[in-house]
């Protein structure tokens, strides 16, 4: 054991000589306490994600965050598509669609009416000779197109082409832009087109529910597709469409891809609510027609 420091001196005494600390000691000292420091800012950020992993409201802020994101109904004045689509010294945007008739993108087909009250679209429907034949209601999905106006008095010329592709193909400005391919890929583009501006969570979730309804709901297994229903079912307990309080591009394609899979009969009791919400409106119950 050490001896224990005199603590009783003699008056007038001069005290001992402090013995030096060794340089490589203090190092190791404050290298210890640097460590110390950060275990427990470590130890405090790990009781914070616990904290929020086990909350039943860990989501709470990010609600909070949709529910104040500045919607504007679909229904209003429509954007300028000069600004959106680039001045083309006012000839008409042409947008043109192939799709397989055999399995029809029903959400293209909903955002074209929800574009043609927003916009004058001269639309039309054709088949190429790679299909032999298309059912009537496919070849009138667009109804019945009457041509009244002169071509350059149009905003927007929508066409879509019957045709033996593997997936939805688009093209814009052929001239300047390559195809874009996948259904969920050319409703992102179509649903642009109306000018909403979300905050990014908003958009990150919108753009989660696209992907997970086309890559688990539409080509996932029955498991993935049962853990989707009970995904949706939660959200839709919680706000009467999928992100927030209005409608947005992760309804229409949600809902189109439960009408191609044959899923809709069996979902759940919010999923079936907010369906009915759906076809309520008039671009999904025409749409609607053609599943008849």
């Amino acid at each position: 054991m050490y001896p224990l420091p005199n603590l009783h001196r003699a008056p007038g005494t001069a005290a001992p000589p402090q013995e030096e600390v060794d340089p490589s000691l203090q190092a190791l000292e404050s290298r210890q306490e640097e460590i110390l420091k950060r275990l427990y800012e470590l130890k405090s950020a790990v009781d914070g994600l616990s904290k929020m992993i086990q909350t039943p409201d860990a989501d709470f802020d990010v609600t909070n965050i949709i529910q104040t994101d500045e919607f504007s109904p679909l229904s209003t004045n429509g954007a300028d598509l000069d600004l959106m689509l680039g001045k083309d010294y006012g000839a008409l945007k042409d947008v043109v669609i192939n799709a397989n008739p055999s399995l029809p993108p029903l959400s293209l087909l909903v955002i074209h009416s929800l574009l043609c009250e927003r916009y004058k679209i001269l639309s039309a429907v054709h088949t190429h000779s790679s299909v032999k034949s298309v059912p009537e209601n496919l070849l009138k999905c667009f109804g019945e197109q009457t041509k009244k106006q002169p071509r350059h008095e149009y905003q927007l010329g929508f066409t879509l082409i019957w045709k033996d592709v593997p997936k939805p193909q688009m093209k814009f400005s052929i001239q300047t832009m390559c195809p874009i391919e996948g259904e969920g890929n050319i409703a992102r583009f179509l649903f642009s087109l109306f000018g909403q501006k979300y905050n990014a969570v908003t958009s990150t979730l919108i753009d989660s529910w696209v992907d997970t309804a086309i890559f688990q709901l539409k080509e996932g297994s029955s498991k993935e597709r049962g853990a989707v229903l009970r995904s949706m079912n939660a959200a839709l307990g919680k706000s009467p469409w999928l992100v927030g309080s209005e409608l947005t591009l992760a309804d229409v394609v949600a809902w189109s891809v439960l009408q191609q899979t044959g899923t809709a009969s069996s979902a759940p009791a919010n999923v079936q609510k907010w369906m009915k919400s759906c076809e309520n409106l008039a671009p999904f119950s025409s749409v609607m027609k053609l599943l008849k």
